[in-house]
């Protein structure tokens, strides 16, 4: 047997990650307003990219062509090549000029505070009250702190303090949970004693709708006990959620894919209307001359041109890959846009992925973070994506927004006064040829914001 050193040629084929098969990955699994962002970006470093501005209906597609060739055309447009202009006489309209800013809770208050008759010092401890108000509506600051700061006595910030307990929302500036809600109470005028007895001590078996035992400690019949409940759930516990920086920002959504219903058939659209579309700069053809004897002119729009080429084929692929798999997705969930939630199918990443060809991976970067405005509503892709559960004499199962559906067309159809049990909702699933455990059946309840049984009660 040889042993030894020596040098060979092989030759054999691999996969290589080059920047422009990262870029594509990237552009892949971008949202429409994450995409137009990276498009901006690319727009500020790429002198040779710009923004197609076109009339009507008119479509401009890239053009595969050489950089001498398009650096060597002379037709250029004259006023293309003009970086910048200042036209005194045209009126500049901004987008901050027809965006109105968010006013927060404190915002509100002190508007409030300065349409009042507090002055002076009275003002000023109000002024700091406010301040001290988180952005669910409580204030955060204790007594003492209020009056070691301020340099005052108690029974001035308790005066002060009932001023703001009078501002809308009503019940900003309570301390605990149960002075806001006696604070709407009291506002309305119905602030009983015995609503202040369950506010006070008796808020944990509200919450777990234990009726009976409130009914027992407060004195009165459960059907008077569920009036007070009643009124007590329909009370704000976070008064100051809606106003900005609350915690809960808006989210936007626009969506990649339109779905329509024409003529009988579901047709797919791609909706580019928030991604600018690109075109090389026509400017850069003046340069045409000096490219020709100036090679590293050449050669830097060379690279240019190629990276702007790429990024263009980018996004026109990554808009043909979504197109690819929201039409498999529409075709597969027909019954879906036909007929409602209680029909969508079972979908996993694997069945689009062998039906187009493609990699599981890029059906996954495909619909992350993707929507589809549809007939029956905006959904995001990753929602016709689930995992089922078996159906007696059904081929595939029922997907388990499927079953969710079922389960809560159950619910809107029980009985109040005896609402179903999750073991009684897996026998009544059974009757419709439905296999689920019981457990299964609580996640999905609890999935969907849905008490149990016993808070679900009502006398």
């Amino acid at each position: 047997m040889k042993l030894g050193y020596e040098l060979t040629i092989e030759q054999k084929q691999q996969l290589s990650m080059t920047p422009e098969l990262i870029q594509a990955i990237k552009i892949l699994q971008l949202s429409n307003m994450d995409l137009f962002d990276y498009v901006q970006n690319e727009l500020l470093e790429n002198p040779i990219l710009e923004e197609a501005h076109h009339d009507g209906d008119a479509e401009q597609s890239p053009v595969e062509i050489d950089i001498r060739d398009r650096i060597a055309e002379d037709d250029y447009d004259d006023g293309n090549d003009r970086q910048w202009e200042n036209h005194s006489d045209r009126e500049e309209y901004t987008f901050e000029q027809f965006t109105s800013a968010e006013q927060t809770l404190q915002d509100y208050l002190t508007e409030q505070l300065n349409f009042s008759r507090l002055t002076g010092r009275d003002r000023q401890i109000c002024s700091f009250i406010i301040e001290g108000i988180d952005e669910n509506g409580y204030l955060t600051l204790s007594m003492e702190e209020i009056t070691t700061m301020m340099d005052t006595d108690e029974e001035t910030v308790e005066r002060i303090l009932g001023y703001v307990h009078q501002m809308d929302p009503t019940g900003v500036g309570a301390r605990s949970l149960a002075e806001c809600l006696e604070i709407q109470l009291a506002s309305r005028g119905e602030l009983t004693d015995e609503l202040e007895y369950i506010i006070e001590n008796m808020l944990n078996d509200v919450a777990d709708n234990r009726l009976s035992k409130i009914a027992r400690a407060v004195g009165i019949r459960c059907e008077e006990v569920q009036q007070a409940v009643d009124l007590i759930r329909s009370l704000e516990p976070k008064p100051g959620r809606q106003f900005a920086n609350s915690g809960e920002s808006t989210r936007y959504v626009i969506p990649d894919i339109i779905v329509e219903k024409i003529d009988g058939e579901y047709v797919v659209s791609s909706n580019d209307s928030s991604i600018p579309r690109l075109m090389v700069s026509s400017y850069y053809k003046k340069l045409s001359g000096a490219a020709k004897q100036d090679a590293d002119l050449n050669n830097y729009l060379t690279s240019r041109f190629n990276s702007a080429m790429w990024l263009i084929r980018s996004i026109e692929q990554r808009k043909q890959t979504i197109m690819n798999v929201a039409a498999a997705i529409v075709h597969y969930q027909e019954d879906f846009f036909e007929k409602g939630e209680k029909f969508i199918r079972t979908l996993t990443l694997k069945q689009i992925a062998e039906e187009l060809g493609v990699h599981e991976s890029t059906v996954s970067r495909a619909i992350n973070g993707k929507y589809m405005q549809s007939p029956r509503g905006v959904y995001e892709l990753k929602y016709f994506f689930s995992s089922g559960v078996p159906v007696a004499g059904g081929a595939g199962g029922l997907s388990s927004n499927s079953v969710k559906s079922i389960i809560r067309e159950i619910i809107d159809g029980e009985d109040p006064k005896k609402p179903y049990s999750d073991q009684d909702m897996v026998a009544l699933l059974k009757e419709k040829g439905i296999e689920i455990s019981r457990r299964t059946v609580a996640k999905y309840r609890e999935g969907m914001g849905i008490l149990s049984s016993s808070k679900r009660r009502r006398y």
